[in-house]
């Protein structure tokens, strides 16, 4: 994969947490750790016992002190156990026992990806199932807990086949967030769906603060209700430099989500502000369709001088992220 992003996590730990079957040899470990090679990447490979599992990964989480765990299917269920530390739960497995019966996820099994200890193949037990609805039950013991609620983020894919754990999230957790994409992750899913939310996370902790980029609804968007040409392309180049929120009126509100679920994703979670006063906004830059008084520098979109979302590309990489 291309895109590095050596500024995230410089200097950190983040803590992979793999599926069922996998290993620390997995392809999105490799993603990680091109994306972000000033970071340390942790990925134990998991025992095949889930009490096992878990203290492996408490101690390595006392060892090693991460400052972001990532986990992804069964992974994910386990990361949520993970208390005191900013975790991403990506389609997590939260109830792994119902899964692997559901799944034929029992018997033989094979492994994914290599392991250090050289393992290929292994047994899942209707014993070792009741092992992993022992651990399973514990899910959520201290959700409740101060800060938990702002250390914890479920990404859940839009078409994932093998886990529906969404519902049951939200039953503890508020930070739900949807985006596109399958059970396994990808590289498209990697880079515009999780990789904003790292960013994120990562901002937080350092307290860094990104010009704020506002954006009208209607200059994102044509008279046929789609994105305007190199619009997304835009957005996402911009979102390594500003702090991108996405404005629009407060008629139709459930469309507006709709529509930036649709064709933003992640970014507009948390970022979108529904107004019919947008000229009171505290921005650095506005996008918009109309001309406004604003106290932020607007940007008019299309117009002589912007006739595309490629111009207002060029625009803002001349100011260097300023």
């Amino acid at each position: 994969m291309e895109n590095q992003f050596p500024e995230l996590f410089n200097g950190k730990t983040i803590l992979y947490v793999h599926g069922f079957a996998s290993s620390g040899q997995s392809g999105t470990v490799r993603r990680l750790r091109e994306a972000f090679p000033s970071a340390k990447v942790v990925a134990p490979d998991l025992p095949i016992h889930p009490a096992e599992a878990l203290q492996l990964l408490r101690d390595t989480c006392e060892s090693e002190r991460p400052d972001l765990i990532l986990g992804t299917s069964m992974g994910g269920m386990y990361a949520e156990m993970l208390y005191g530390f900013d975790r991403i739960l990506v389609n997590p497995a939260l109830r792994i026992a119902d899964t692997m019966q559901e799944h034929g996820l029992t018997g033989q099994q094979h492994f994914l990806n290599p392991r250090k200890d050289g393992v290929q193949d292994f047994i899942v037990t209707k014993a070792m199932v009741k092992e992993y609805q022992a651990v399973t039950d514990q899910c959520f013991a201290h959700a409740a807990d101060p800060g938990e609620q702002e250390r914890v983020f479920g990404l859940f894919a839009d078409e994932d086949q093998l886990v529906h754990t969404q519902p049951l999230f939200r039953q503890h957790y508020a930070q739900a967030i949807p985006f596109h994409g399958e059970h396994r992750m990808n590289d498209h899913a990697f880079l515009h769906s999780i990789l904003p939310l790292m960013r994120w996370i990562d901002d937080r902790q350092e307290d860094r603060q990104r010009p704020v980029l506002a954006i009208a609804l209607e200059a994102l968007r044509d008279g046929y209700g789609q994105p305007r040409s190199n619009a997304q392309k835009t957005i996402r180049q911009l979102l390594a430099t500003y702090d991108i929120h996405f404005v629009a009126p407060t008629e139709n509100a459930s469309d507006t989500i709709s529509w930036l679920t649709q064709y933003i994703g992640v970014p507009a979670w948390h970022h979108t502000v529904l107004t019919d006063q947008p000229r009171l906004l505290l921005a650095d830059y506005f996008v918009t369709a109309q001309p406004i008084d604003s106290l932020a520098t607007t940007l008019v979109m299309p117009s002589d001088t912007f006739k595309s979302w490629e111009d207002l590309q060029v625009y803002f990489q001349r100011l260097g992220g300023q």
